[in-house]
């Protein structure tokens, strides 16, 4: 069954490439907005053997990173004490719930600002998106765990700490990868954005010059490689997702299948 999901997506790759080519070649899009499959390609080849570019998604890389680590740690930290503290979910429900919906791009005036065009502008818009991913779904984890569970564990005498551990944690934690799957392609979305926008140093900002100088086999080689970036960030993050609730029933399931 694998084998033919694998030969299917090439298949069905292979066919979209075969229609990118064509399209412009009959006429049906102007070649000098919508370039064959062929002149990106070999774009590709020239972008990737500049110095350049790979500098380009270093800084793009590292946005990404630095945003998405920031955003889960502040995400699983303040979702925890949130649920946790007695009271502490019903004060901040109404300031989560205004937050939480403001567009990370109408922070951008904001990021400019603060920072101008440094890395600290790319980290704010990234860090605002991707924290929401993580807190929201901390949240809904942590409001699953089992109440006799939780009983349970108090009348052992276990602390605090020993029932987040034990009790809380396990039943959480499959929210928790959700929510970082999600943020990391929200915080690959933002640092991009973040960098075609603010002119901040990264992949946007090439994608940027190379639009405004009409260069725009280079631009579609630039949007391809976004876009294998974003396919390879999916697939790392089940992975992980995978490995990390190896002992859960979803993905016994999932393997099972």
């Amino acid at each position: 069954m694998k084998g033919a999901d694998t030969l299917l997506g090439a298949a069905g790759l292979a066919a979209f490439l075969a229609l990118g080519e064509a399209v412009p070649r009959l006429g049906l899009v102007k070649e000098a907005y919508f370039p064959p499959t062929s002149r990106i390609a070999g774009a590709l080849g020239q972008e990737v053997a500049e110095g350049a570019f790979w500098t380009a998604l270093g800084d793009t890389l590292t946005g990404w990173a630095l945003g998405l680590v920031i955003a889960v740690g502040a995400g699983v930290v303040v979702g925890v004490l949130v649920s946790v503290v007695p009271y502490l979910r019903e004060a901040t429900a109404s300031t989560i719930e205004f937050l939480r919906p403001i567009p990370s791009v109408a922070l951008i005036p904001l990021a400019v600002l603060l920072y101008g065009t440094e890395l600290r502008s790319v980290l704010l818009l990234v860090v605002y998106a991707s924290f929401w991913q993580v807190l929201v779904q901390v949240l809904y984890g942590v409001r699953d765990v089992d109440p006799v569970a939780e009983e349970t564990a108090r009348s052992y005498g276990l602390g605090s700490w020993a029932r987040i551990r034990h009790v809380l944690w396990p039943t959480a934690l499959p929210y928790v990868m959700t929510g970082v799957r999600l943020a990391a392609a929200v915080a690959l979305i933002l640092a991009v954005t973040a960098e075609l926008v603010i002119g901040a140093p990264g992949l946007g900002s090439r994608i940027a010059v190379a639009q405004t100088s009409q260069a725009v086999p280079e631009m579609y080689a630039l949007i391809v490689v976004t876009g294998l970036l974003g396919l390879l960030i999916n697939v790392g993050a089940r992975t992980v997702e995978r490995r990390a609730l190896a002992w859960h029933q979803s993905v016994r399931g999932e393997v099972t299948v």
